[in-house]
């Protein structure tokens, strides 16, 4: 009994690669040694490696089932040491399962996806963004990054890495490289209460993350949210694709409702899933060369043409040619936009 015991703690201490190699090549063999010692019984190979399944796994069927005295112990030895090294082996690959699940949840597998997005620092922002990103499109990925200990949200789409954002290994680890775009907020959670209410510190953070980002990977779309727009100017060396100013944006559109009411919630449907018009996106059809024909066409199509990127002038530049590179919004809802953006 003794070397039994020691037997098997030894297979327990033994490298996951080579206990599985060893537990299938102890199942080929004796599904082999099974057929060769009773052909009659088994007929071929394969049988008898069910009848070897079914008797390590304490199954036991009763289908095959040896007649002869080699056979029977054969079978002995099946129960003696091959119950115990399939039973570690299945046990390897739970205890694996369950090592990787703890792993990701505290953010340290290397994310391997492709166009995914990425955000950083967990705030009351970056879980808005997440779960609209979620219900805008439901194949795309994200990738949250922060330095917490545990995700903060369970998710099948949605990937942690725990990490300094502004450090190189930390991006490589989201695989910014490959991503759609990047979503830097800003986080004012810091640990040191003394500086939450200065908009200074907290953009400086952000235009520390933003400059790592733009200096490793200028080609992925970046969006970057600041406190105070005065700290704009610190972020002109960083060629940052859009910035979002979070507090004055609110203020903003609470004037506008004041003045307009309604207005707050006109924008908030368009910005958000709340409703079946959303803004979308085209490019340039070929048959369109000025504004007025991408205007009319679309409007019997269902969708209405606002801006040419920024340029909410349309209106006054129906005449003008549509330049090549234009980035067209229109507002409609997402089967009028998917029909309208498969013709060329």
């Amino acid at each position: 009994m003794f070397y039994f015991s020691k037997f098997f703690l030894k297979l327990l201490r033994m490298n996951n690669k080579f206990l599985f190699g060893l537990a299938a090549l102890f199942l080929v063999t004796s599904s082999v040694c099974a057929y060769l010692l009773e052909k009659e019984t088994f007929g071929n190979v394969f049988n008898g490696l069910w009848w070897v399944m079914t008797t390590v796994t304490t199954t036991g069927y009763g289908d095959y089932y040896p007649r002869t005295v080699a056979g029977k112990c054969l079978g002995i030895f099946l129960y003696v040491f091959g119950i115990g090294l399939i039973s570690v082996s299945i046990g390897k690959v739970i205890d694996s399962l369950f090592i990787y699940r703890k792993r990701k949840e505290a953010g340290k597998l290397r994310y391997q996806g492709e166009q995914h997005f990425v955000i950083i620092d967990w705030s009351k922002h970056a879980e808005l963004a997440i779960q609209e990103i979620l219900n805008t499109d439901t194949e795309t990925e994200i990738v949250l990054i922060d330095i917490m200990e545990k995700t903060p949200i369970i998710h099948n789409r949605v990937h942690y890495i725990q990490g300094n954002p502004s450090h190189l290994e930390t991006l490589e680890m989201a695989n910014m490289t490959k991503a759609r775009s990047v979503f830097v907020f800003a986080n004012d959670t810091t640990a040191d209460h003394t500086m939450l209410r200065d908009p200074s510190f907290v953009d400086g953070k952000t235009l520390l993350v933003a400059t790592t980002i733009e200096r490793n990977y200028s080609h992925v779309h970046s969006i970057v949210e600041i406190k105070n727009r005065e700290n704009m100017q610190n972020f002109q060396h960083v060629n940052v694709n859009e910035f979002i100013l979070g507090n004055e944006t609110i203020s903003q559109l609470a004037v506008r409702s004041a003045f307009s009411p309604g207005s707050s919630r006109i924008v908030s449907k368009l910005l958000t899933r709340q409703s079946d018009n959303n803004f979308h996106v085209l490019g340039r059809r070929q048959s369109w060369r000025t504004y007025r024909d991408a205007f009319e066409l679309l409007l019997e199509e269902g969708a209405t043409l606002i801006s040419d990127g920024d340029q909410l002038n349309i209106n006054r530049k129906l005449d003008q040619l549509i330049p090549e590179e234009a980035r067209l919004f229109v507002i409609c809802d997402f089967e009028t936009y998917e029909r309208i953006s498969a013709v060329k």
